[in-house]
């Protein structure tokens, strides 16, 4: 789904040199997904110094000319959302795992777009005198928080030789580094994505009775009880499972009530910049009791860019219940639904437990058997996206699912997940 490459920019004593690799990549998308493996070929454009003196700590950058893939028809990359790190390997008279990691920089990568990958660099400090051969070998590309991993499928020849002659011992002009470049897992240099927690700290212990009558003495305001619901949400890129703790309140409104619902967990902190006006929420509310249906609300689309590392909220959902019979009618939270950038993610009760039961009477056209909610949103069933997937430069159509995984994931980790760890202020 990616490429790998790589720059050496040698600031030794010797003067730099440059060569440009191509080989077969196979790249491996995130496990528990179900897409399959992306074969490529994978284009490196390496720089190294051509000589340097045993004990010289040189610099090494590692540059991706031609990506394995383009970025499927599933949603546009946002600008600094990939980052690549990776291995290089150093054999001859010296052998090492040279550690190699790039900045999370790139333009925005429309759907269908040429990946975009940043230059990663590394260190090589000199022990021994003879020919040190650069070689790339595996990468891993994080892509809106989610790690696919990519090596090559045939051997690779190398890229440049280093000749190290025996010198005076001190350090050359490099970087100044005094150690050798160890071999990492090259995933341990990305951020990590960010698993939305089953854990419901925040005690909602303080949250006033689950029911409340409605109707009598004239009481207008009724406050339900947190409740923590198990979702397993399903996206285009695979399921996950949260809790949430969720209140559901309500105001009467001649007939009717007006209903509003909060999320009373922790915060999120969101894995890419949001840009305003992308996400949006709706949850179904179960009736039950006297009456059945459902009814819909809905939160506003984010009205600001939500950063990258700052907390996710989110907002109340609201909506109106019409009654449809008389009698003690309960409501319980139902199928959430997060729209975020183009994509869409349900999520589904494991279980759901009743928040507020109100004293209702059956009003003309009301919630009982169907939906009692004036909004027009509704919620879906498996989640989908549109579009097809990009070619791979093999010409394997199929392969860029796997990229299309990435593009999705974290979007929906900004966008959907946060649905699961909401970021309120207990009231």
């Amino acid at each position: 789904m990616f490429t790998g490459a790589a720059v050496l920019l040698g600031v030794s004593a010797g003067q730099a040199q440059a060569a440009e690799v191509s080989y077969a990549t196979k790249c491996v998308p995130p496990s528990g997904i179900g897409l399959p493996d992306v074969n490529g070929t994978t284009k490196v454009d390496i720089t190294a110094p051509a000589t340097a003196e045993v004990g010289d700590t040189v610099d090494i950058v590692w540059k991706f000319t031609q990506a394995a893939s383009k970025n499927p028809d599933i949603i546009d990359l946002p600008a600094n959302s990939v980052q690549p790190s990776g291995t290089l390997k150093a054999a001859g008279a010296q052998s090492a795992d040279i550690a190699m990691q790039g900045p999370r920089e790139n333009p925005a990568i429309p759907k269908g777009g040429a990946m975009t990958l940043s230059d990663m660099k590394g260190t090589l400090k000199l022990t021994a005198a003879g020919q040190v051969t650069l070689t790339p070998d595996a990468y891993v590309v994080n892509a809106l928080s989610t790690d696919t991993r990519c090596a090559p499928t045939e051997a690779v020849r190398p890229a440049v030789t280093i000749t190290v002659t025996a010198g005076g011992g001190g350090s050359g002009s490099g970087s100044g580094s005094p150690s050798t470049s160890t071999s990492p897992d090259p995933s341990q240099s990305q951020s990590q994505s960010p698993s939305p927690s089953t854990s419901t700290s925040g005690t909602p212990g303080t949250s006033p009775s689950a029911s409340a009558t409605g109707g009598g003495g004239g009481q207008t305001d009724f406050t339900g009880k947190v409740v923590d619901i198990p979702y397993t949400c399903a996206s285009p890129i695979g399921e996950k499972k949260a809790t949430s703790p969720i209140q559901i309140n309500a105001k009467k409104n001649g007939g009717s009530y007006d209903l509003t619902v909060q999320f009373k967990k922790s915060v999120m902190d969101s894995p890419i910049d949001i840009p305003a006006g992308k996400v949006k929420p709706t949850m179904q509310i179960v009736l039950g009791g006297a009456d059945t249906g459902s009814v819909t609300v809905e939160g506003p689309l984010n009205a600001a860019t939500i950063p990258q590392g700052t907390p996710i909220e989110i907002p109340d959902l609201k909506g109106v219940y019409k009654p449809g019979a008389t009698g003690d009618s309960t409501l319980s939270p139902g199928v959430l639904t997060i729209e975020a950038m183009g994509t869409k993610t349900v999520c589904t009760p494991d279980s759901t437990a009743v928040s507020l039961t109100l004293n209702t009477a059956e009003q003309a056209s009301g919630a009982s058997g169907g939906s009692g909610s004036s909004s027009s949103s509704s919620s879906g069933g498996a989640a989908s996206t549109s579009g097809g997937l990009a070619e791979t430069g093999s010409g394997d159509h199929g392969a860029l699912k796997a990229l299309g995984l990435v593009a999705g994931t974290a979007i929906l980790l900004g966008g959907a997940v946060f649905t699961f760890m909401p970021g309120r202020r207990t009231r």
